[in-house]
């Protein structure tokens, strides 16, 4: 099930950055477009004041040339007056009869930038709302659908590129709907706006400017293409040695250990000059791309102003027409110079919605989203019964991990899951906790078959311990209270004591508001332990799943550890996944798996008894093992 979307490899990323602009792709963006729904109002005012900023914006260009008109009418009397064009008669008005005094444009002018600050404003502001409202909906439900995906899910992902597709992935879509788009409709409504008053000014001069302006345009996105390519290649060299020198420092050791000092600087000596190269070879067609721009842009003024210069001369435009033309000709210019930045951030965006879409499109796991109580319809007391169960993970079919197994459990037992490693001991903890549905076979919790209890509803119910306890970053009463976020905090520190846990965390400053850094990383293994601990004690559950949590630690941590499991195994259905046998002596039940399947069952005497048993091997080689140490 592996994605596009979720290719790491450096040297491809770049390729699903962006996507070509097909009815697809466009289709895809639009479904996202639902979250701007709730905000459609204060969408349509943003269009609005855009629309109005774009008009305001080219009233400025031609007030100022109005005001060189009325300073110069000496000049400005000799225009001619010429027939209407067909622009100026539909529109009703020639810009070229409309006569002010100086002190009103300068009036009209203020009120042009005021009207123009306010509608400035109000884009912005509308724009940013509506778009940072759609982004955290956006957030909340694709986070919302990775949390229902399934584990099968995970172990295919990388938690970075999920991460990615929550930050940088949504990011860009913001970026589209609060600044790319308005941009681009801004840009829209200049153009039109604007191409429309240089036809009123003088269509000989526009249709001058429109003869070269295109054509500079089109060599101007070739030659961006060119140099984006050429940086992106740049950047992955670049890329590469950095990989080079994060490997040789990682690996430091070996290469003294071989001796390939010399070896390793040539290897980084070619991935750097490979960029020197590149980066030269780009800065050819930069100079050449910025040459070009200077001699266009600066020639077509100069050619405009040469044509305007005439119709001056001729009295056919006022300095004041000419001054407003080649304003507003800028504006126009640099639109058009605009749009291909905007048509690859718009590529971009494209890239990220799918990318977005493929989760949201995903089928995750049927689970509650709101926090709801256990019905009384599914609670379960604790039995356990596995029906002829056999499993293969949905990345290899091929390879059957569970064959046949067949095992109960009843109320309050303690049973005990023993083999090699990668016999399917970890596969029935995941089959338990339904991770993974049961390929063959049927799993019953109380005489129910599992597939009729909703996922959350079983969960709720079983509390799971495993070897490499997982702490969140927040503090220690937070940790604990995962286990049931409605505890008093008279329950929480009855399980912290329960488990162990109490009296050490009493001793830090902070007392329960301690933070537990990353992971828990400011914890001792011992430590992690009982908190996690002390969270499945407060989730009270009525199914326990243990990977041998003892086998990491110390023996003094083991003893407290080992205590606080007993606490927590009272009264309850366990689990247990063993690694150390000393720990299940006492298992009501012990069931051998070897290769998958079911070999020996049976309490410790039982299995200790059978000749050249499985169960007797192990334990015998943990004796002669503790026996040399």
């Amino acid at each position: 099930m592996a994605k596009k979307g979720f290719n790491s490899n450096n040297n491809q990323k770049e390729e699903v950055e962006k996507v070509k602009v097909t009815k697809e792709s466009l289709k895809e963006a639009l479904v996202l477009f639902k979250y701007i729904k709730p905000y459609q109002g204060k969408f349509i005012f943003g269009l609005v004041f855009i629309a109005l900023s774009a008009i305001s914006t080219l009233a400025f260009p031609v007030l100022l040339g109005k005001m060189i008109d009325a300073a110069t009418p000496i000049i400005s009397s000799p225009v001619e007056l010429t027939p209407l064009n067909p622009i100026q008669k539909q529109i009703g008005f020639d810009l070229k009869n409309i006569h002010l005094s100086l002190n009103t444009i300068l009036i009209l002018i203020f009120v042009q930038l005021a009207l123009q600050t306010l509608f400035s404003f109000m884009r912005i502001y509308l724009f940013t709302e509506v778009g940072e409202k759609s982004l955290a909906d956006m957030r909340k439900d694709l986070y919302s659908k990775l949390l229902t995906m399934p584990m099968s899910f995970y172990t295919e992902q990388r938690v970075g590129e999920l991460s990615s597709r929550i930050s940088s992935d949504l990011s860009q879509i913001q970026d589209a709907i609060s600044l790319t788009l308005a941009e681009l409709l801004r840009g829209i409504f200049t153009l039109a706006v604007g191409l429309t008053v240089i036809f009123l000014i003088s269509t000989k001069l526009a249709l001058t400017m429109l003869g070269v302006v295109p054509i500079i345009a089109v060599l101007a996105v070739f030659f961006g293409m060119r140099i984006r390519k050429m940086s992106r290649k740049a950047q992955d060299q670049l890329a590469e040695s950095g990989t080079i020198v994060n490997e040789t420092f990682q690996g430091i050791a070996i290469v003294k250990a071989f001796s390939s000092e010399a070896n390793e600087i040539k290897r980084y000596t070619k991935s750097i000059y490979s960029v020197v190269d590149t980066a030269i070879s780009n800065a050819r067609y930069r100079g050449a791309f910025v040459s070009f721009m200077i001699f266009s842009v600066f020639g077509t003024i100069a050619f405009v102003m040469w044509v305007g210069a005439n119709m001056i001369k001729s009295g056919t435009l006022s300095i004041g027409d000419l001054t407003m033309f080649v304003i507003i000709s800028g504006f126009v210019g640099g639109t058009f110079a605009g749009f291909a930045d905007m048509f690859s951030q718009f590529q971009k965006t494209l890239g990220a919605t799918q990318r977005v879409r493929e989760i949201l499109r995903e089928e995750g796991e049927d689970v509650h989203l709101v926090e709801t109580p256990i019905d009384e319809k599914y609670k379960i007391n604790g039995e356990v019964t596995f029906k002829n169960v056999a499993f293969a993970y949905p990345g290899r079919l091929d390879v059957t991990v569970l064959k046949n197994i067949n095992l109960t459990a009843s109320k309050g037992q303690q049973i005990a899951l023993v083999g090699s490693s990668g016999a399917g001991k970890s596969t029935i903890a995941n089959l338990l906790l339904q991770f993974y549905k049961a390929t063959e076979g049927i799993i019953y919790y109380d005489g129910k078959n599992v597939n009729e209890i909703p996922l959350s509803q079983l969960r709720k119910q079983l509390a799971y311990v495993p070897q490499d306890v997982m702490l969140f970053g927040g503090t220690l009463y937070e940790n604990i209270a995962y286990g049931n976020p409605n505890a008093s905090e008279k329950e929480v520190i009855e399980a912290a004591k329960k488990a162990n846990a109490f009296d050490f965390v009493m001793n830090f400053p902070e007392k329960m508001q301690t933070i537990v850094g990353e992971r828990g990383i400011k914890l001792s293994g011992g430590q992690r332990q009982r908190i996690a601990i002390a969270r499945a004690i407060l989730k009270n559950p009525a199914i326990l799943i243990l990977d041998e949590a003892t086998s990491a630690l110390d023996s003094e941590s083991e003893s407290l550890v080992q205590e606080a499991l007993d606490n927590l195994m009272q009264n309850r259905t366990t689990f247990v996944i063993a690694h150390r046998l000393s720990t299940i002596r006492k298992a009501n039940k012990i069931i051998v798996i070897d290769k998958g399947t079911v070999t020996e069952q049976g309490t410790h005497d039982d299995l200790i008894k059978l000749s050249g048993g499985i169960y007797k091997k192990l334990v015998e080689l943990q004796l002669d093992t503790a026996e040399l140490i």
